[in-house]
C-alpha cells in the first residue's frame, strides 16, 4: 500500500473513513439490540461493551501503528483523540436546538463524574510519560498503563452505582435529560425483526469492517503524513482522530436529536475515558512502553483533552442560559481552546 501513488492513497483513507462511518453505525444499533437481548441494560457489563464498540477504530490503528513501529502515530491518535472526541459535542450542541445550550439540557450530574474519569485517566497518563522505561513491567507494560485500566474499572463502577442509587437529588429546571440507556432500549430495540443470531452475525461484520478501515486509515495516513512532511503525532491528533471520531459524530447528533442529551454527552466522555486504556495494548503489541515516549507534543494535547473536558463539565454545573449562533458560551470557548491547542502544536518544540 505505501508504494501506491498520492491520489490512490488519498482515496484509499476516504474510502476507508466512510466505511468506519457506515460500520460505527451498525455497531451502534448492534450493540443496543444485543445489549437488550442480553438485559445487560446499564450494568458494568454493558457499560464494557459499549466501550469497546466504540472504539474498535482506536483499537484497530492502535494495533496497527504499534506492530508496524509507529509509536508517535499510536500515542497521538488515543491522546489526541479525547480532544478531538470532545469537540463532538459542539455538534451535538448546534444540533440540540437556537434556543438553549445542550449543557443547559442535560438535567443531570453523572455526566461531570464521566468528565472526572476522563480527567483521572488523563492525568495518570501524563505521570506515566515521565516514568523511566526500566519501570515497565517485563520490560514491555508501563506501570501507569496498567493504572489507567485499574482506574477506569473502578471509575466506571462508582459511576454505575451512583447511576443507579444517587445519594442525592438534582432539581435543573427547564432541563430536558432524556431517556437513560435502560428506557432507549426498551422503547427502541433495533432490528426486532432478525433473530439474535443474525444480530450477532451483524455486529461481527461491522467489527471487521472496522478493523479492516482502521489498518487502512493507519496505513494510508502514516505514509501520505510522511510525504506531506507531518509528524506522527500532529497527524494522528488531528485528521487521524477525526476520521476514527466518525461514529460518535453519528451517533452523538442522533441523540440530541431524540432529546437524549444526557446520553450525548455521558458516551463522549465514557468513550474517552476508555480509550487510554488502550496503552495496555500499544504496550504489548509493541513490546515496549509506548507512554515513555508519548513526548512534549503528547503532553500538551493531553492537557488540551482535560481543558475541554473541563470546559464542558463546568457546563453542566453553570447552565449557561443563552445560546450565541446556536451555540452555547461552553461551546464557543471550547471551540477558541480547540484551535489556540492545535496551533500550539506548530510552534512547541520538537
Amino acid at each position: 500500500m505505501t508504494s501506491l501513488a498520492t491520489p490512490w492513497l488519498v482515496l484509499l483513507f476516504a474510502v476507508a473513513s466512510v466505511a468506519t462511518w457506515f460500520a460505527g453505525v451498525s455497531l451502534s444499533k448492534t450493540t443496543d439490540s444485543l445489549d437488550a437481548r442480553f438485559g445487560l441494560g446499564e450494568e458494568l457489563g454493558g457499560i464494557i461493551l459499549l466501550a469497546i464498540a466504540g472504539t474498535l477504530p482506536e483499537i484497530a490503528i492502535t494495533i496497527s501503528a504499534a506492530s508496524r513501529g509507529n509509536l508517535d502515530l499510536a500515542a497521538g491518535n488515543l491522546i489526541g483523540g479525547i480532544a478531538v472526541q470532545t469537540m463532538v459535542l459542539v455538534l451535538c450542541d448546534f444540533a440540540s436546538g437556537p434556543e438553549r445550550p445542550l449543557t443547559f439540557l442535560v438535567g443531570a450530574l453523572t455526566p461531570v463524574l464521566e468528565a472526572m474519569l476522563v480527567v483521572l485517566v488523563t492525568a495518570a497518563m501524563l505521570m506515566g510519560a515521565l516514568l523511566s522505561p526500566s519501570t515497565a513491567i517485563g520490560g514491555v507494560v508501563s506501570p501507569a498503563s496498567l493504572a489507567i485500566v485499574v482506574m477506569w474499572i473502578l471509575g466506571v463502577y462508582v459511576i454505575n452505582r451512583v447511576r443507579k442509587e444517587p445519594r442525592w437529588s438534582v432539581s435543573m429546571p427547564g432541563s430536558s435529560r432524556g431517556r437513560t440507556r435502560r428506557e432507549r432500549r426498551a422503547t427502541t430495540h433495533p432490528y426486532a425483526g432478525r433473530t439474535t443470531p443474525q444480530v450477532a452475525a451483524m455486529f461481527a461484520a461491522a467489527c471487521v469492517v472496522t478493523l479492516v478501515a482502521g489498518i487502512v486509515l493507519e496505513v494510508a495516513g502514516n505514509t501520505l503524513a510522511g510525504r506531506a512532511g507531518i509528524r506522527g503525532v500532529i497527524f494522528g491528533a488531528t485528521v487521524l482522530a477525526t476520521a476514527t471520531a466518525l461514529p460518535e459524530i453519528s451517533s452523538g447528533i442522533a441523540a440530541v436529536r431524540l432529546g437524549d442529551n444526557a446520553l450525548a454527552i455521558g458516551d463522549i466522555f465514557g468513550g474517552n475515558a476508555f480509550q487510554l486504556c488502550l496503552f495496555v495494548v500499544a504496550d504489548v503489541i509493541a513490546g515496549a512502553p509506548v507512554l515513555t515516549k508519548a513526548g512534549t507534543l503528547n503532553s500538551w494535547l493531553a492537557g488540551l483533552g482535560i481543558l475541554l473536558t473541563a470546559i464542558y463539565a463546568i457546563g453542566v454545573v453553570g447552565r449557561p442560559y443563552r445560546t450565541i449562533a446556536r451555540l452555547g458560551p461552553d461551546s464557543v470557548l471550547a471551540i477558541v481552546a480547540f484551535g489556540l491547542g492545535v496551533a500550539g502544536l506548530v510552534v512547541l518544540p520538537r
